[in-house]
């Protein structure tokens, strides 16, 4: 268990901020955990894992900066074209002051072949699968996961995972030296 007071979630997305709440209610019982926007530098829709990466971990350090918590995480989702093919992709970054930086990566599943040509056009996957769905904000609830998988994976359940694997040098830390 972790002996964590107050962790920091760099976004007030409500399905980000459950998603930390969720892994930290097992690993650090207790936990404070702070919603703040933070931006993420990579713009609204990263392309690829390492502008998706770098979002995430963007993310995480300003929250820690803007915070002052214990630990901070970004919580990043973004998408590869690869011909064809749409791919939806994540990465969780954790950061502390001392500088101990934890990552997960995962999420990865084939969207919609339709979304391509949105995505190339410069349109944000959560407006498209909105358009998709006829919804409203799905990025904040279910996500394109939870949509596509009729609710048995949400977009919070999802993120979770990742918080809880972002956080393995916390947890067995003379293993990450």
């Amino acid at each position: 268990m972790l002996v964590l007071t107050r962790a920091a979630v760099g976004s007030t997305n409500p399905a980000k901020v459950a998603a930390v709440r969720e892994a930290l209610t097992t690993l650090a019982p207790g936990c404070v955990v702070a919603p703040v926007a933070a931006a993420s530098g990579v713009g609204a829709q990263p392309f690829g894992d390492e502008a998706t990466r770098a979002g995430a971990l963007e993310r995480a350090r300003r929250a820690l900066a803007i915070s002052g918590a214990d630990i901070a995480f970004g919580l990043e989702g973004g998408v590869e074209l690869e011909r064809e093919r749409v791919w939806l992709l994540s990465w969780v970054a954790a950061v502390d002051p001392r500088g101990r930086e934890g990552y997960a990566s995962g999420l990865r599943m084939l969207l919609p072949p339709s979304l391509g040509k949105g995505l190339r056009d410069g349109a944000e996957l959560g407006t498209l699968i909105d358009d998709l769905f006829a919804v409203k904000d799905s990025k904040s609830a279910s996500g394109a996961i939870g949509l596509l998988t009729a609710g048995a994976v949400s977009r919070t359940d999802a993120f979770a995972d990742l918080v809880a694997m972002s956080l393995a040098p916390w947890i067995h830390p003379d293993h990450y030296r």
